[in-house]
């Protein structure tokens, strides 16, 4: 995962939480991640890892900080850890 995703990462499970994350960058993070993705119908993006299924809304502007959680929620279910298996130094 290089720099740029890592840093996406981080901030999604920062404190207090980042007002200006991007889904696309999100999803560039997802892909690293060994994700499978879909784009449904009504701008929804589906995403598949380890196991789990979700879909967020995909839209042009930052997500909302409840998307935000809902994101880390996502991602430590599915047993991410950004500070040990992505640290950014």
């Amino acid at each position: 995962m290089n720099h740029k995703h890592r840093k996406t990462l981080h901030a999604v499970f920062s404190h207090p939480l980042s007002g200006n994350i991007s889904i696309k960058d999100v999803e560039h993070v997802f892909s690293e991640l060994g994700a499978e993705m879909d784009h449904g119908h009504g701008g929804k993006l589906m995403v598949k890892l380890a196991g789990h299924k979700v879909s967020f809304n995909e839209h042009s502007h930052s997500l909302e900080k409840d998307e935000v959680i809902q994101i880390r929620k996502y991602l430590e279910t599915c047993g991410v850890d950004p500070a040990k298996d992505y640290p950014l130094a």
